[in-house]
């Protein structure tokens, strides 16, 4: 809703990363389609992460949004949010952040990011319901929002040729919604700020860290983690094996992972040559025997596919 809200013009440029998540890549292709705007990756460094010297090599007047995932579906890449942010706000451009993977994975300060727009899911790290976010939305642009659908919540019906648009972000919400799902979201929500984003971020970054040093020692394993700061998913594949066989032996084992395909994030996935990987996801509450027991089960697979 947000990213369809802002005025693109014929010309304007998007500029992304490399990792970008395929629906938000998708959203922009469908603009340079309608509106004749452009997209552009910004290069990535050596180790992954988006690059904030070519950032600032590409910038130009026609510029019109930086939009970066924040922590990609796969990878383990966490993205330098406030450094891009830094870049956004010394020359004057629209700054969109998706939080999807980060939130409740790592504390998240849109102050510190200096994000106009920030958005992010519940169903995720923050073990909230499916089916509801939220967004962020800067007091310095929201009023140059006009969001692409609206109804008598978003909006005042003023006279028979004139409405007016809500003065904050909720312009962005609808009549229509799902009060249970909302509640389910504000408790996931205090439960994490409870324990704690520091606190959570530290024993994410431990245990991933652990289980990428315990993939890597299976011969057949490849781990497939970039960046200088890592986060909590962990992908990998073994060779000779689908991704998806792999799936299904842990999940009858027990153990809970899913499958990143490289259409999800397609230029990052050609570039790297990745095939589909196996993510798996820690969380604070998981013990080294849960990881141990990953380990052991890949092994396995391993020693039986020969």
């Amino acid at each position: 809703m947000a990213f369809y809200a802002i005025p693109f013009e014929r010309g304007d440029r998007i500029l992304t990363a490399e990792a970008e998540y395929a629906s938000n890549y998708l959203a922009y292709l469908q603009l340079a389609r309608d509106r004749g705007v452009s997209v552009e990756t910004i290069p990535s460094t050596a180790d992954g992460e988006v690059c904030v010297d070519s950032l600032k090599a590409m910038l130009d007047d026609r510029v019109r949004l930086i939009s970066i995932t924040h922590i990609p579906t796969n990878g383990g890449l966490v993205n330098p949010v406030e450094e891009i942010g830094a870049v956004a706000r010394a020359h004057g451009i629209t700054y969109l952040v998706d939080a999807c993977q980060s939130a409740g994975q790592v504390a998240l300060d849109v102050e510190a990011i200096q994000c106009d727009l920030l958005s992010a899911t519940g169903r995720k790290f923050l073990r909230g319901p499916r089916g509801v976010g939220f967004l962020y939305v800067s007091n310095r642009i929201v009023e140059s929002l006009h969001p692409p659908m609206i109804d008598l919540f978003s909006a005042t019906w003023i006279d028979a040729g004139h409405y007016e648009l809500r003065k904050d972000a909720r312009r962005f919400e609808n009549w229509e919604n799902n009060y249970s799902a909302k509640l389910g979201l504000g408790s996931a929500i205090d439960y994490a700020l409870g324990i704690g984003l520091d606190n959570i971020e530290a024993e994410v970054t431990r245990l991933a860290a652990s289980l990428r040093a315990m993939l890597a020692e299976i011969p057949a394993v490849s781990v497939h983690d970039i960046g200088k700061r890592k986060c909590g998913i962990v992908s990998f594949s073994v060779a000779g094996v689908d991704a998806g066989e792999i799936e299904t032996r842990l999940r009858q084992g027990g153990i809970h992972v899913s499958v990143s395909t490289p259409n999800s994030t397609l230029i990052d996935a050609t570039r790297r040559h990745l095939p589909e990987v196996v993510r798996a996801s820690v969380h604070y509450y998981n013990r080294e025997s849960e990881l141990q027991a990953l380990v052991d089960l890949v092994t396995s697979i391993c020693e039986q596919s020969g």
